[in-house]
C-alpha cells in the first residue's frame, strides 16, 4: 500500500507542476524566446544533476544505456518541445490541447508492443473518460475547435503526441536497471546540449537589460520544480508502475493550468470547464485505484514470487 501511494503521489507532484509550467512558462516569455527559455530551464537543472553526480560519483553506465539516455532526451525534451512550439505557429491553442490529450492512447499502443503491457477495459475507459473530459475542458472556456485549421500544425502536435509516448515507453524501460535520479539527470543533461545550438543562435537577439524579475524568478521556478521535481517524479513513477497508467496522469495537467491561471493570472473559469476538468480527475482516479481482481493476482505473484 505505501509503495502505491508514494508512486501516486509522485505522479499527483508531476501532474501539479507540469500543470502550472504553463504559467510560468507565459511568465518567462515575456523576456525570452521559447527555445532560450527551454536552454535556461534545462541548463541550471543541469547544474544541479551535475553537482548531485560529482559529490555522489558518476554513474558507470554502459555505452548502450548512455544511448538510450540520449534517445529518451532527444524524445523528451527536445522533439516534443520542438514539434509543440512550431505546431502552435500553426494551429489553435485549442486544437493543440485536444491533440496532446491522445498521448495517453499513444503510451498504450506502443507499452504493449514495445513493453509487453497488457491492454484492459480499465485502461481504455480511463483514457477515453480522459479525453472526453478534456474537450469539454477547451471547448468550455468558450475556445472554438478550428476543423479548418492547418493540417501542418496539426501533424506537428501529433509529432509531439508521439515524442511524449516514446519518452515514457523508454523511461519505463530504463527504469528496470536505472534509477530515477540517473535516468532524469542524464536526460535533463542530454537535454541541455541538443538546446544549446538555439541558444547560441538566438543569444544576440536577446536584450538583458529589459530581462524582468518575474521572468527570471520563473526562470528558477520552471527548472527547480517543473523539470527537476516533476521529471524525477514522473521518471521514479514509471520505474513502478505500468506507463499506460502512469499517461493518464497527464491530462490532468489542463486542469491544474486552468485553475492555476484562474487563481494566479485571473483567466474565467466556467462551470463547464469544471465539469470537464472532474471528468479527467474521475478518469485519473479510475485508472489508478486497483480493483480487488487485480490485488488478489498481485498477492498471489509475489507469493510465487518468495
Amino acid at each position: 500500500m505505501n509503495k502505491n501511494l508514494t508512486t501516486y503521489a509522485a505522479l499527483i507532484i508531476t501532474m501539479l507542476f507540469w500543470g502550472l509550467s504553463f504559467i510560468g512558462t507565459k511568465i518567462a516569455l515575456s523576456s525570452f524566446t521559447p527555445l532560450v527559455c527551454n536552454f535556461l530551464r534545462f541548463s541550471l537543472a543541469s547544474l544541479f544533476f551535475l553537482i548531485v553526480f560529482f559529490r555522489s560519483g558518476l554513474p558507470k553506465l554502459s555505452s548502450e544505456q548512455h544511448r538510450k539516455l540520449l534517445l529518451t532526451a532527444l524524445f523528451q525534451p527536445g522533439l516534443y518541445f520542438a514539434f509543440e512550439t512550431i505546431g502552435l505557429t500553426y494551429t489553435t491553442a485549442s486544437s493543440t490541447s485536444i491533440i496532446l490529450a491522445l498521448v495517453p492512447i499513444a503510451v498504450l499502443i506502443l507499452a504493449h508492443f514495445i513493453l509487453g503491457e497488457e491492454i484492459n477495459r480499465k485502461s481504455i475507459l480511463g483514457i477515453t473518460l480522459s479525453v472526453i473530459g478534456i474537450v469539454v475542458l477547451v471547448l468550455g472556456g468558450g475556445e472554438k475547435l478550428s476543423l479548418g485549421g492547418s493540417l501542418l500544425g496539426d501533424l506537428l502536435i501529433l509529432g509531439a503526441v508521439f515524442s511524449a509516448a516514446f519518452y515514457m515507453v523508454l523511461a519505463r524501460d530504463l527504469g528496470k536497471t536505472l534509477s530515477s535520479m540517473q535516468i532524469t539527470g542524464f536526460q535533463v543533461i542530454y537535454g541541455t546540449i541538443i538546446f544549446a545550438p538555439f541558444f547560441l543562435y538566438n543569444l544576440p537577439d536577446i536584450s538583458w537589460a529589459q530581462v524582468s524579475i518575474q521572468s527570471v524568478a520563473a526562470i528558477v521556478f520552471l527548472s527547480l520544480f517543473c523539470t527537476i521535481t516533476a521529471f524525477l517524479a514522473y521518471n521514479f513513477a514509471l520505474t513502478r508502475i505500468e506507463a499506460s497508467r502512469a499517461s493518464v496522469f497527464i491530462n490532468g495537467i489542463p486542469v491544474v493550468t486552468a485553475i492555476g491561471a484562474w487563481f494566479i493570472l485571473g483567466e474565467k473559469l466556467t462551470l463547464v470547464q469544471m465539469a470537464g476538468g472532474a471528468l479527467v480527475l474521475m478518469a485519473v482516479f479510475i485508472t489508478s485505484v486497483k480493483t480487488k481482481s487485480e490485488i488478489d493476482l498481485s498477492a498471489e505473484v509475489t507469493a510465487m514470487i518468495k
